[in-house]
């Protein structure tokens, strides 16, 4: 559950505003939002899944074009790479952010000993 709340916040947000709410979307909704599974993973897949959609979404229409002239500055052999590590770096970026929040939350709820 929490992976798909953050990879559509994180995807209908991206449409409309910059590319650092998705570490705020996944930081809040991990804090939020109580499961019992990985809050790492939920947020690397989450923001990952939803950045390689929006980099297929700007890269397909234009027949690769600028991927492949990003990937050449960057010395990668093929775009592909580009877009792997994009990926990566947006889900490394959210499944920092799910577990900042959901160790904030655990921080938080503690009850205190006197």
């Amino acid at each position: 559950m929490l992976f798909a709340i953050i990879l559509a916040l994180t995807f209908i947000s991206g449409l409309f505003l910059p590319w650092w709410v998705a570490v705020l979307i996944a930081l809040v909704v991990a804090y939020f939002v109580k499961t019992s599974g990985s809050a790492f993973w939920s947020g690397f897949a989450g923001v990952g899944l939803a950045w390689l959609a929006f980099a297929l979404l700007k890269s397909l229409p234009n027949n690769n074009v600028l991927a492949t002239r990003m990937a050449t500055l960057f010395q990668l052999p093929h775009w592909l790479y580009l877009l792997l590590v994009t990926v990566v770096i947006g889900g490394l970026l959210g499944g920092f952010a799910a577990l900042t929040g959901r160790l904030v939350r655990k921080a938080v709820e503690r009850p205190q000993s006197a």
